[in-house]
């Protein structure tokens, strides 16, 4: 159990009963708010809760909405492999609640806007609308393809099942999910919540034990920590500083809470403003525990195998699936415990894919449907469950894309980057500078997407070299076993030339932000200076 054996065990009939149990009740919760729910004659009440609810049960939805099967596998993954630096994270949260509590949440909930984008044609125009619609679609059905595709990771690590039958039957339980009446979210995410920190602090626990207690942990952790990632460089083509983390996470996550539509909906579903913006504050509770928790299990993932590397050794095929295969490792002699960090990781995905699936029809339904169509709200409420079954469906086939994209924290967070940076500089525009007219909206929006694609993009082509990225050391001298896999930080070298490409993934959101506004600024600027001169 200390990292230096062949493999890990499999899925016991516990573990199998654990993980199914929690699956049956999900299920069972939504079946039973489905039925209960079936008086709900509005989308707005399908979609919103009636914006009846108060701020705890929304605060809990709110930190489970992005809380997926990707902080439960690949923060722990990211840790191992480059430093607990994404610690930092917490203080990007705090940043983004507060500009989120003072700028968007008071904009939005006035509105009482079903959809953010409704925001776009009141301040603008309808193609700035459409564009902003379109765009949130297109980030929303990748997001959730990888989200999809995490616990198919898990699933497949632990139980030996076929990877893609992992991402189909993983598919087909999370759209099951959220078809369903949407309230049951707010009620049931103590629940998930609880089953991912019960997944976590299983593990946590275990390897504490084994590597005979906390201070070990931190002992053998030490020297890498101090030396990389508690580094304040202010070089943008670092990977993660404590600036890149700060400001690119501020800038990612302000783009999440401040004008996701999943995110915003949920706030906006309070009773009152103030029991929206304690909403807000009360979950810095939750992504704070789960934030150190993830931190701490790759802490734990580290300290039991930084001697004998399971990635280097080929004993797994992603490094994010190395949490799957320690619970394995350390928790195969207790069943019932690894099924249900699987349950957790499952839970994560279910509150994520719900919250995007829902919001997905939420925007097409007001940005796409109603303007365009005459139907009654029962009929609505019917168009938008099959709206949720459609997305569901388009995002497991976005599952497959997931593959290609590498890790699966980074490539999450670059599309929140490349697509949601310039979304935030339109909505931050708008809300912000009150001379910004349609066409600078629009021209900002178009050059902030081509620059943070081109970064992005090259970003992906040409991977910044380990100079730049700074992976912790590890190595297969532990094992007693033989293997002739290199070393993981030796491999993947890209020319240093392509410095431009090396900058930091977590930049690509104040990037796209940044140029956004720019033009829109200018280019409003010198219309309303040429329609003065004419006047």
């Amino acid at each position: 159990m200390s990292g230096d054996t062949l493999g890990a065990g499999s899925f016991a009939v516990a573990d199998y009963v654990v993980f199914a149990l929690m699956l049956m009740v999900s299920a069972a919760v939504g079946v039973y708010f489905a039925w209960t729910g079936r008086g709900q004659r509005t989308s707005g009440d399908f979609l919103m809760g009636g914006r009846r609810l108060t701020a705890l049960p929304v605060s809990l939805s709110l930190t489970a909405s992005f809380m997926s099967a990707i902080t439960v596998l690949s923060n722990p993954a990211e840790v191992y492999r480059y430093g607990a630096s994404i610690g930092f994270y917490g203080f990007s949260y705090i940043i983004t609640i507060l500009v989120t509590s003072e700028v968007f949440l008071p904009v939005f909930y006035r509105l009482a806007v079903t959809s953010t984008y409704e925001y776009l044609e009141l301040r603008f125009n309808r193609a700035t609308r459409l564009l902003g619609t379109v765009l949130f679609i297109v980030q929303t059905i990748l997001y959730t393809g990888i989200v999809i595709y995490a616990p198919a990771l898990a699933l497949n690590q632990v139980t030996g099942m076929d990877l893609w039958g992992a991402v189909i039957s993983t598919g087909v339980v999370c759209t099951f999910y959220c078809t369903m009446v949407r309230k049951q979210q707010y009620f049931h995410f103590p629940f998930q919540l609880g089953v991912m920190l019960a997944g976590f602090l299983s593990v946590i626990v275990r390897s504490v034990i084994i590597q005979g207690g906390v201070s070990f942990h931190l002992y053998s952790y030490s020297n890498s920590f101090f030396s990389v990632s508690t580094s304040f460089d202010t070089n943008p083509l670092r990977r993660h500083t404590f600036w890149t983390i700060t400001i690119g996470g501020t800038f990612v996550w302000v783009s999440i809470y401040g004008i996701n539509q999943a995110q915003v909906q949920r706030y906006i579903s309070c009773k009152s403003i103030h029991h929206a913006r304690a909403s807000l504050y009360i979950n810095l509770l939750g992504l704070g525990s789960i934030l150190l928790c993830s931190v701490f299990a790759g802490m734990c993932l580290y300290s039991v195998y930084k001697n004998c590397d399971p990635w280097t050794a080929g004993l797994v095929s992603a490094p994010d699936q190395l949490m799957p295969y320690l619970v394995m490792d350390i928790l195969g002699d207790y069943p019932g415990l690894p099924g249900l960090f699987v349950a957790a990781a499952y839970s994560g995905s279910l509150s994520t894919v719900s919250s995007s699936i829902n919001a997905l029809a939420a925007v097409t339904m007001e940005d796409v449907i109603k303007p365009h169509t005459n139907v009654s709200e029962k009929h609505l409420s019917f168009i938008s469950k099959g709206l949720s079954f459609t997305f569901g469906v388009l995002c497991i086939g976005m599952a497959g894309l997931a593959s290609l994209m590498g890790g699966i924290l980074q490539a999450a967070i670059s599309i929140f980057g490349i697509i949601g940076g310039p979304l935030l500089g339109l909505f931050t525009l708008g809300i912000l500078c009150p001379f910004a007219n349609s066409k600078g909206a629009l021209s900002g929006l178009v050059a902030g997407l081509v620059v943070s694609l081109w970064v992005g993009i090259g970003a992906h082509i040409y991977p910044p070299p380990p100079e730049l990225t700074r992976p912790l050391p590890l190595t297969t001298e532990g094992c007693n076993f033989t293997t002739d896999s290199l070393n993981w930080t030796s491999t993947a070298l890209s020319a240093l030339e392509d410095h431009w490409y090396s900058l930091s993934y977590l930049y690509f959101s104040p990037i796209g932000t940044i140029i956004s506004m720019s033009v829109g600024l200018i280019i409003s600027k010198n219309l309303n200076l040429s329609l003065f001169k004419l006047l």
